[in-house]
Order: C-alpha cells, then structure tokens, then sequence
C-alpha cells in the first residue's frame, strides 16, 4: 500500500514538473512599430492607421486583439494618443513588457532601440544605422496629448503626404544631443514635409507606433 501511495506521489510530481513550462507562457504582444509605411504622412486619418496596424497585427498573429496607432490629431474634436492605446500593459513580439500602464508609458518606460521591435520581432535602424529610421510618426506632446495652435504637427491629421509636418519621436532613444526632446520615444522634432523623401530626410521611414487596446 505504501509502495503503491508513492509511486503515486511521484506520478504527481512529475505531472507538476511536465505542466511548469508548459505555464510559463510568454506575454502576448501588445505593441509593435509598424515594418512597412504606407504613402508619407498620408495615413488616411487614424481610421487608416489604425488599419494598418490591425493587418500587420494579424500578419504576425495577433489580429484577436484590436489595435490602434498612437496618434493624436489637431483642431477641433483632437485627440490624444494616450487615450486611444488602452490601459496596458503592453510586450514586444518578443514577450518583452515595455510598459506596464499609460502613466508608465509616458514616464519611466522600457522603450529602447532593442524592444522597439516590429511585430515580426525585427530591430528598427536607429542612429548610427544606415539608413538612420528612428523618426516615428506621433503627433504628439511628451505626456501623449494632441498640440494646440495652427502650426503643422500631424501632416494635416494624417492626410498629407506634400507640405506640412508632424511631430516625431526617437525610437531608439538618441538624437544629436542628451537634451529630453533628442531623447524622447514620442517626442523629438518636427519633420521637413509630409512626403517620403522629406520623412526620411530627417531620419524616418513613416513609420507608427502601434498598441492593443483590449
């Protein structure tokens, strides 16, 4: 009997063993930079960007879960990109948190150029990298919201691909000074225009970031 109840007891264990791995699932991913621009700053408004991320998303496996560009727009009605992401937390594609709420992500975060990922997992060209693409299209002031005033930063609410501006922010954490703007994930500088060539003039691609909301 006492033979029998141990050879149980190890059948057990050896269940819990099998099953430890098994649980120690990674992060799903909640937030990716975007691997492909679509036409400058010509997005199609967010509904557009918000689209793009949402097929790359699900591309990569994640379209279960709805996800929005971070992008905040002018005028009247604007919006703040940190009120369109979510709650958080939020991984990379590679289970790596980047922050775990909307006041941390706008605080002590953990974007850098190595978890600033796309959603295949890729490495985004930073500076020093050629070509440099760490310009990421936000619109958006330090704390996420939208600019007040006339003045261009969000190429015609993301219709633009011409004249214009909008305000970008360094994935990588660097710029060409340790001033907080050349420092800044969100926001960095205006860019030169709205089309292609000027977006990547200043070091971009036209690229977004993009987040799960739910």
């Amino acid at each position: 009997m006492a033979a029998r109840l141990g050879m149980a007891l190890m059948g057990v264990g050896a269940l819990v063993c099998l099953a430890g791995p098994a649980a120690a699932q990674q992060a799903p991913m909640g937030f990716f930079i975007t691997s492909a621009p679509l036409d400058g700053g010509n997005l199609g408004g967010l509904a557009g960007a918000d689209r793009h991320c949402q097929t790359l998303a699900a591309a990569a496996g994640a379209g279960n879960r709805t996800w929005r560009a971070y992008l905040s727009t002018q005028g009247a009605g604007a919006v703040n990109a940190r009120d369109r992401i979510g709650a958080g937390p939020w991984a990379n594609a590679r289970g790596v948190v980047i922050a775990a709420s909307v006041a941390e992500l706008h605080g002590t975060n953990n974007l850098t150029k190595q978890t600033a990922l796309t959603e295949a997992g890729a490495v985004v060209n930073g500076r020093g990298d050629t070509p440099n693409q760490h310009d990421i299209l936000t619109g958006s002031q330090a704390d996420g919201t939208a600019f007040a005033g006339d003045a261009d930063r969000t190429c015609g609410n993301w219709t633009k691909n011409g004249e214009g501006s909008a305000m970008v922010g360094h994935h990588d954490r660097m710029g060409l000074n340790t001033e907080p703007p050349a420092l800044s994930w969100n926001t960095s500088h205006g860019s030169r225009g709205c089309d292609m060539p000027s977006l990547r003039a200043t070091g971009g691609d036209g690229r977004i970031y993009c987040f799960a909301a739910n």
